[in-house]
């Protein structure tokens, strides 16, 4: 009953449904999901529920809280991901928070070689201020063949940020790996990059039901230029010393998407972190081990959580196998992103995901520890 009752109070307090249509709709799923017995009590709670307006219920509620805690309050967060933002952010806290509770807007991506952004923006799309492959579309994407052929995929423009990043740092000549591909839109952004070199792209996806969505992501590229399988990135399927580029875009909390997954920042738990990172550190000690000496590798999450970022890179660092490389050098036209050496995007600044992506190159073998 307690999920009805929130969806109740949700269409109340931050939709523009009448109360009595918002009252009445949730009765009757109350009625029909629960049983009769409830409809009187559901009734009765959501009428108390719309005698305010959704700041008189946050006035009512923030009590004595102060700072961070009227702040997470105040902009819907858990009090631990509002403390992470503050890390990061300091006196940006507040605009960060508040950009996840904006929706937004669907962003394009051409698969180069497949298509032309200018193509995109002749239909009537915007173009993405950074990346150059983006392109802003205010309809439904299916309805344009692009899309549906593959030639054209939806990805936010962080994402197509991070990929540009790691094709535009020196490496070696050879072929790229995208160790957690899943579902395929970084690995299809970077089966067209890699085309200009003349050199093929491995998709790798641990689950595979994710192996056939990535599959699917690139079925517009020649068979010649990609390669997707399903293996586990922690048991590789493939030799060390085997890539010039990698892509270690690996499991997280997804804070860096809340705006996309709102509901996702009650469901993550700080705790989460506690399997999360080994998993993240491991990962990217693979990608480490799977380039040529000389060869970089991106290690990239949708999350901007210290213990998600800058530690686990921190902590390869102190392997010594690795350097780090200048990231936001890599995207001089995005202002505004160095995190340190690394970049670090966010939707109050850039309208993109919070993507983070450290880029690193593996030492010579004489020059490791």
């Amino acid at each position: 009953m307690v999920d009805v009752l929130r969806l109740g109070t949700h269409q109340l307090l931050a939709m523009r449904v009448p109360t009595h249509a918002a009252v009445g709709a949730t009765v009757e799923l109350a009625a029909g999901a629960i049983g009769e017995r409830v409809a009187g009590v559901v009734n009765a709670v959501l009428r108390k529920v719309a005698q305010r307006d959704m700041e008189g219920w946050l006035d009512e509620l923030s009590g004595r809280a102060r700072g961070l805690d009227l702040l997470a309050l105040r902009s819907h967060h858990p009090v631990w991901i509002a403390r992470a933002f503050e890390e990061v952010l300091g006196d940006e806290t507040e605009a960060a928070l508040e950009a996840d509770n904006a929706s937004p807007r669907t962003t394009l991506v051409v698969r180069p070689g497949l298509y032309e952004r200018a193509e995109l923006v002749a239909a009537g799309a915007e173009p993405t201020p950074y990346s150059p492959y983006g392109a802003v579309w205010d309809g439904n994407p299916t309805e344009l063949a692009a899309v549906r052929d593959g030639r054209v995929g939806v990805q936010d423009e962080g994402s197509q940020l991070v990929a540009l990043a790691l094709s535009r740092a020196e490496a070696p000549l050879g072929p790229w790996l995208d160790l957690c591909a899943g579902p395929g839109g970084k690995a299809a952004l970077l089966v067209g990059l890699a085309a200009s070199s003349r050199v093929s792209v491995l998709a790798a996806e641990r689950l595979p039901h994710r192996a056939r969505l990535v599959a699917s992501a690139l079925r517009a590229f020649s068979p010649d230029q990609r390669w997707v399988i399903a293996a586990d990135g922690l048991r590789p399927a493939w030799r060390e010393s085997s890539f010039a580029r990698v892509l270690a875009d690996v499991p997280c909390t997804g804070l860096g998407a809340l705006r996309r997954r709102p509901e996702a920042r009650w469901r993550r738990l700080e705790r989460d972190l506690d399997d999360l990172v080994p998993l993240q550190l491991a990962l990217l000690r693979t990608a480490v081990a799977s380039a040529v000496p000389g060869g970089v590798v991106a290690y990239v999450t949708c999350s901007p959580h210290a213990a998600e970022t800058e530690e686990v890179v921190a902590a390869v660092l102190a392997d010594g196998d690795v350097e780090v490389v200048d990231a936001p050098q890599l995207l001089p036209e995005v202002p505004n992103a160095a995190r340190g050496p690394y970049v670090q995007l966010w939707p109050h600044r850039h309208g993109t995901d919070a993507m983070f992506c450290a880029i690193l190159r593996r030492k010579p073998s004489g020059d490791a520890r």
